[in-house]
């Protein structure tokens, strides 16, 4: 499991970093349900050891995603 030690949004995207230092970001365009929402309902979200849920948009991030389709 990893652990992440910050979460912030742009206009576009949301980031996470990990306590190791890694940064990597989701697209909200993306996701359906994060593309078409407000900024403030994209605020709304609560964490897990695992990911990130919008219950009242119906998405889930996993953290472990966020790393899957970055360059290295």
């Amino acid at each position: 499991m990893m652990e992440i030690t910050k979460i912030w949004l742009t206009p576009t995207e949301i980031w996470i970093e990990t306590a190791d230092g890694r940064q990597a970001c989701e697209r909200f365009a993306d996701y359906a349900g994060l593309r078409n929402a407000s900024p403030s309902e994209r605020e709304q979200y609560t964490l897990s050891p695992y990911g990130i849920h919008w219950e009242h948009l119906d998405e889930d991030l996993c953290f472990e995603g966020f790393f899957q389709h970055t360059a290295s």
